[in-house]
């Protein structure tokens, strides 16, 4: 077999790059297209607020809870024959999606989505950390994360054209469309790798973590339609604790574990964890939660609200490459810190505008944006600087589980916070005369965009609106407060590390110090 020349070789590289980031830009463009359409699916299944709920969560899910399996598989069975089969099971998930005939079928098929997704990413991630070397390789998954960002930029207003063109199941022909884009630059150019000394699957704790996560975003997703201190919601409850308990038994005494646990005895390690769960707080929970306020409660069309939404995520065109440049004369962990700190005080902001400050609230949300930019640039370079190349399947698979299924957690946390903080508000007017349970299920249909439904409560729509709004404010204020909380963190753990720290050298000198 002949060796590639040089310009053979770059343009290999580079087709895979451009495989593996145009994945990147369909795997956000479903996630926040569902959030686009929530309100237009919710009007044509009529579906209750807990089903809607589950048309992100069901695919975050699943996507998040098994990624650490994908890297695993992908290190052991070859990371082009993940990445294949999961961008081609996603297109025609998708594509099946489109067609979906009610909101059970169509939550299932998401949850579909995220299994494919899954695979999609860990074999892509792991794919380009063997195509690229040292510097390279961390300019290699700046541009992946920045990628990402720009599928979220311009994934609500894309989401809101294909919805005004062609309704809701627009969105999900779009992505069965786009995939095949993906796996024609990857099927010639990607060469299948293995790494030899690849584990077996850890199925105990596969079976153990996703049970954990399942039970626990259940009890978040129906704490608020059958209560807190009902006996489901405390068996669930029960049960992640449990298989919290379970799972790391089982992977303390696993021989090939898919966790391997000492590695959060490193601050520098636990610090890079950090990263993606500050920004479900500061940035994703926002990617959701404001269409639905935007369409669903304020009656902005799907377009406006997508245009709207350029305010926070446009930040990612630019930023993420602009950080990446500073890491020359700042160090990253202090980046990071800096672009939390910034989202943080737009989150404030933003708290603190009426509905008719339309400037103010596009000028809190692209200041959020900014910071929240930083470490989003950052932080998938970082994520490959904590093990040598060899493990880079169980580093993307570690790193990536925690941002999914931190997304998925956070969204359900947020929005069952969110639901509890409207309730509250609405209690304080007419909505008195109603029963707890009637205020809170109103509550929920106006969290989930369904301010229809909600008005049949006779309640006025002006204090519907009032209510929704103060609830809204209210977590930002929480929101801005954990994003602070985050950014010390953030800089302890992470204050003195690089962004170009070689692989190796970054694990062999880690040590418990920050």
């Amino acid at each position: 077999m002949t060796t590639p020349t040089e310009p053979d070789a770059l343009h290999e590289r580079y087709s895979i790059l451009a495989a593996i980031c145009l994945a990147a830009l369909v795997l956000p463009l479903s996630f926040t297209g569902g959030a686009i359409a929530t309100p237009s699916i919710g009007q044509a299944f009529a579906a209750t607020p807990t089903q809607l709920a589950w048309i992100t969560n069901a695919f975050m899910l699943s996507f998040g809870s098994l990624l650490m399996a994908a890297g695993t598989l992908a290190d052991r069975y070859g990371r082009k024959r993940m990445f294949l089969g999961g961008m081609g099971l996603f297109a025609l998930v998708s594509l099946v999606l489109a067609g979906a005939p009610d909101i059970v079928w169509l939550d299932v098929l998401r949850g579909a989505q995220g299994i494919a997704a899954a695979g999609a990413l860990a074999g892509g991630s792991a794919a380009l950390a063997q195509a690229f070397e040292g510097h390279a390789r961390t300019r290699a998954f700046s541009f992946l994360g920045t990628t990402f960002g720009v599928g979220l930029a311009f994934g609500p207003l894309l989401a809101g054209l294909l919805i005004e063109w062609l309704g809701w199941r627009g969105i999900f022909l779009f992505t069965a469309l786009l995939a095949p884009v993906s796996l024609a630059f990857a099927v010639p150019n990607m060469r299948e790798s293995r790494n030899p000394h690849a584990q077996h699957l850890d199925t105990p704790g596969v079976l153990t973590f996703s049970g954990l996560l399942i039970a626990f975003t259940c009890a978040i997703i129906l704490a608020p339609e059958q209560g807190w201190n009902t006996l489901l919601i405390h068996t669930l409850l029960g049960v992640s604790g449990v298989l919290l308990v379970a799972f790391g038994w089982v992977e303390t005494r696993a021989k090939q574990p898919m966790l391997e646990l000492r590695l959060f005895r490193f601050p520098r390690f636990v610090g890079v964890q950090i990263l993606p769960i500050g920004t479900c707080y500061c940035y994703i929970v926002l990617i959701v939660l404001l269409p639905i306020r935007f369409i669903g409660v304020e009656g902005a069309s799907a377009f406006d609200a997508g245009l709207t939404m350029l305010a926070l995520s446009a930040p990612m065109l630019v930023v993420p490459i602009m950080a990446a440049t500073l890491t020359r004369w700042l160090s990253a962990g202090l980046l990071c810190a800096v672009g939390f700190v910034i989202a943080a005080a737009g989150l404030y902001w933003l708290s603190t505008l009426t509905v008719s400050a339309h400037g103010q609230i596009i000028a809190a949300m692209l200041l959020t944006g900014i910071g929240t930019g930083i470490p989003w640039g950052l932080m998938d370079g970082l994520s490959i600087s904590v093990v040598p190349k060899e493990q880079a399947g169980m580093a993307a698979g570690i790193f990536n589980t925690t941002r999914v299924a931190g997304e998925g957690v956070a969204l359900a946390i947020t929005v069952a916070g969110l639901s509890a903080l409207v309730a509250h508000q609405l209690s304080l007017g007419t909505a008195a005369a109603l029963s707890p349970a009637d205020v809170s299920g109103v509550a929920r249909y106006l969290v989930m965009g369904d301010i229809r439904q909600a008005g049949l409560s006779q309640i006025p729509l002006m204090e519907l609106r009032s209510a929704y709004t103060a609830g809204f404010n209210t977590l930002l204020q929480i929101l801005s407060l954990f994003t602070l909380l985050t950014a010390l963190i953030v800089y302890l753990f992470l204050g003195r590390i690089g962004a170009d720290a070689s692989p190796r050298k970054a694990c062999v000198t880690m040590d418990p110090a920050p």
